[in-house]
């Protein structure tokens, strides 16, 4: 492989972790803070990438402009759930290991729920739409456009997200909360307002990718599954309840698994994911970016 080809694979990584980061931080925003393993993360990424599909396909518009609107009805959709099934958990369980084990066993329900749901509403095919395909050569390797900006907006939100939750307040009464869900009580965090908010926040994201995705790749009913496991991975390789090792963790991740399946095979993507997943586990349980 000459200059080029690595430099455009090593891109192709890149861009396709800066979708893993996205999808990897709403995910710890929920587990992270509430211990809520929703393990139907992704499935809220495929809704928002159906409503972006529809959206344009009716009304002939940018989907940019329905990044904004995918991340309000996720979130306002994360705020309903939260409401109508977490709350009743939190309030019901005699502890935190049984509302870890009950809301595990909602969130799959959930996935199944929305996946059906999905399928009913647009059928098993997958569906698409042509924005800005064309390619972008840039110092001797070649892009497309619509991938290019797919990263961009994906590593600009992540980093937003980050920024607000280190330099706002509410930002630091939720890290403290993820440090220490006691302490922070102590002081007088409000926990019944910054839960269903930050769970919404999270679902919010999930619809922000789906919107982002939907500019560059095929969509389906099933598309949701394999991000949600690949944003597992990555809060394991960043750490749980770290927003900075997400980023860097789906970065690190969609590069190897471009470069691994480059000098392998393509078939087993699945495979190098795995092997950093135990690998981390094993070597630094706690993540490579938790203090």
């Amino acid at each position: 492989m000459g200059f080029g080809a690595w430099v455009e694979l090593i891109a192709s990584g890149v861009i396709t972790g800066g979708v893993y980061a996205l999808v990897a931080l709403g995910l710890n925003l929920q587990y992270g803070l509430m211990r809520i393993l929703n393990v139907a993360h992704g499935e809220f990424l495929m809704l928002g990438a159906f409503v972006t599909w529809t959206a344009i396909t009716l009304l002939q518009i940018s989907p940019l402009w329905m990044l904004p609107v995918s991340f309000a009805l996720m979130m306002a959709l994360g705020l309903l759930v939260h409401r109508l099934v977490f709350r009743r958990l939190t309030r019901t369980s005699p502890n935190l290991d049984v509302f870890e084990a009950r809301g595990l066993m909602v969130c799959f329900g959930l996935m199944f729920l929305v996946q059906n749901f999905a399928q009913l509403a647009w059928g098993g095919d997958l569906r698409g739409y042509d924005y800005r395909s064309e390619p972008v050569a840039i110092g001797g390797a070649q892009f497309a456009a619509n991938k290019l900006l797919l990263l961009a907006l994906a590593l600009l939100i992540s980093a937003a997200l980050i920024a607000w939750l280190r330099l706002t307040l509410v930002g630091k009464a939720v890290r403290a909360l993820m440090q220490s869900p006691t302490g922070a009580q102590l002081v007088g965090i409000d926990t019944e307002r910054l839960h269903p908010l930050m769970f919404g926040i999270g679902l919010g994201l999930s619809g922000v990718a789906g919107c982002l995705l939907s500019m560059a790749y095929t969509i389906s009913p099933s598309m949701g599954e394999p991000y949600t496991v690949t944003a597992l991975i990555v809060i394991t390789l960043g750490g749980f309840g770290s927003m900075t090792g997400s980023l860097v963790g789906g970065l690190a991740l969609g590069v190897i698994e471009a470069v691994g399946t480059e000098l392998t095979s393509p078939s087993l993507k699945a495979l190098l994911s795995y092997s950093v997943f135990i690998a981390v586990l094993l070597w630094r349980p706690s993540g490579l970016f938790k203090r």
